[in-house]
């Protein structure tokens, strides 16, 4: 059927249409720019719906164009691509809720607008890419979308930052557009597919094979910021507060960590990177980052670069659960791409409240927030909470299917790492929350320029969102075991895709 073929590609333009529309409208065109917005986000849920329905009886959405001989840009909606869009598109319309409150009266609104739904269009192609190639294009034109996001304020600070980020990532699109033209010439056209595609190859080309797999994982990991590659994004705080929760929740890192769960299981394949010996030093790689972020979020006093080191840390749970041999952990690392980022963009909106409304950028400057902004300071509980993983809440669910994906595997060292990590959240969120709740307010704020009024804390489109993610973050753990749920969905993409092997 025709719809089959085209539905990728009407995802794809549900946010790329509306972007190019409103880089050409007036700063004054509220309205317009606002129903254009939202209408986008709608259409484009309502697109995901009709193909979650379809991918949910094994149906195939898959658009091919060929752009060169032997080179094809490939849509394919599988039961992984599905899970990755729809959480960008749930979080690309709480955002765009949160970002016409922030911005209201800022300059250079429809320039945000644009390369902000230009970003979630490169997502959205991340997502859905088909082939090696189709992945690196729109890898690679994230890069360029979110640039202009980064260095919005347009400050000395900000530029410097937006020049760093770049250095990074086109380093890292460099490294990938390398490996993947040299796996080009060792098997053709590089299709993800279930159980891999490279294990046919010659048993000689065994250390090519290796190398390759150290370049496209140090591609994709400066987005997925995996130690040592993660220096760019605690400066790329600097960005408002809308952008840092796009780029921690939906794009850029999980960009990265979703290219690593491509790259092991439909590149490669778990079986051949297994005898490939593979699995461990990434696990390692990943245990290294959960403790080095988890310990440099502790000195952090700027909120937001505590919050970009907690990312660092958490972002890695997925990775180290691509790397555990054995269905438990896969689900565990996927089911977490999801958790992540709703309690994530939960922390930095309120963040953004924070410092919106009281003027408020560091943890000491947060005593008795929780007496002035309790609804906030009540999301912002439920995120960190989560992180921590306190049950019953997302993160909890995520801890729970690694530890046990530990064992499956044979590494119960892991186990030391989930709890070292976890106490270590604990220790950079807890005294947040003992601040924000148990100390006495100061006799002014450092810069109150949102006055409560009318039962409102704070610009309810400011609000609103924060708590609907909260809300999600909480109810994820309840019903995890529910149809549907995160968890649900991230055992359906186990059984289907990923189970082709023998742990």
């Amino acid at each position: 059927m025709i719809a089959d073929t085209w539905l990728p590609v009407a995802v794809v333009l549900s946010s790329l249409v509306p972007g190019l529309f409103i880089f050409f409208l007036a700063e004054s065109r509220v309205r317009l720019r606002t129903t254009l917005n939202l209408a986008g986000a709608f259409v484009k849920l309502a697109l995901i719906g009709v193909m979650l329905w379809g991918v949910l009886r094994e149906h195939a959405y898959v658009f091919t164009h060929t752009v060169l001989p032997g080179v094809e840009l490939v849509f394919k909606a599988d039961a992984l691509a599905m899970l990755f869009v729809t959480l960008s598109a749930a979080l690309w319309l709480f955002t765009t809720v949160y970002a016409i409150g922030y911005l209201e009266g800022a300059p250079n609104r429809s320039r945000f607008f644009g390369f902000f739904s230009l970003c979630v269009t490169a997502t959205v192609g991340v997502a859905m890419a088909g082939n090696l190639f189709t992945f690196f294009v729109f890898y690679e034109l994230l890069t360029l979308a979110t640039y202009p996001l980064v260095v919005h304020r347009g400050t000395e600070k900000a530029l410097r930052a937006g020049h760093i980020y770049l250095a990074y990532t086109l380093g890292g699109g460099a490294l990938l557009l390398i490996s993947t033209v040299w796996l080009y010439g060792l098997a053709g056209q590089v299709d993800f597919a279930p159980g891999g595609t490279l294990s046919a190859l010659p048993p000689a080309m065994a250390g090519q094979l290796q190398i390759i797999f150290l370049l496209l994982i140090a591609g994709v990991g400066v987005k997925a910021a995996l130690v040592p590659l993660h220096g760019w994004l605690p400066l790329a705080m600097v960005a408002p507060a809308p952008v840092s929760a796009l780029l921690h929740a939906v794009a850029v890192v999980k960009a990265g960590a979703f290219g690593i769960v491509r790259i092991v299981y439909e590149v490669y394949g778990i079986e051949f990177a297994q005898s490939l010996a593979l699995l461990l030093p990434l696990a390692i790689v990943a245990s290294i980052t959960i403790i080095w972020g988890s310990l440099r979020a502790l000195f952090q006093d700027d909120l937001k670069k505590r919050l970009a080191y907690s990312t660092v840390s958490q972002v890695s749970y997925i990775v180290l659960g691509v790397a555990l041999f054995g269905p438990v952990g896969t689900i565990g690392g996927i089911v977490h791409l999801v958790h992540q980022g709703i309690m994530k963009i939960t922390l930095f909106f309120c963040a953004g409240n924070y410092a919106e409304t009281l003027g408020i950028h560091k943890v000491s400057e947060m005593d008795g927030v929780g007496r002035r902004m309790p609804w906030t300071t009540l999301a912002f509980t439920i995120g960190a909470f989560g992180m921590i993983g306190v049950p019953p809440l997302a993160g909890f669910i995520s801890k729970w299917y690694l530890g046990l994906g530990a064992l499956e595997a044979g590494m119960p060292w892991v186990l030391a790492v989930l709890a070292v990590s976890s106490l270590l959240n604990a220790a950079y969120f807890l005294p947040i929350l003992h601040r924000a709740w148990f100390r006495a307010p100061p006799a002014t704020w450092p810069d109150e320029h949102i006055p409560a009024r009318r039962g409102w804390e704070t610009v309810p489109l400011l609000l609103l969102p924060p708590l609907a993610t909260a809300a999600v973050s909480l109810l994820a753990g309840l019903f995890a075991a529910s149809a549907f749920s995160p968890l649900d969905w991230a055992t359906l993409i186990a059984d289907r895709e990923y189970l082709q092997w023998t742990p």
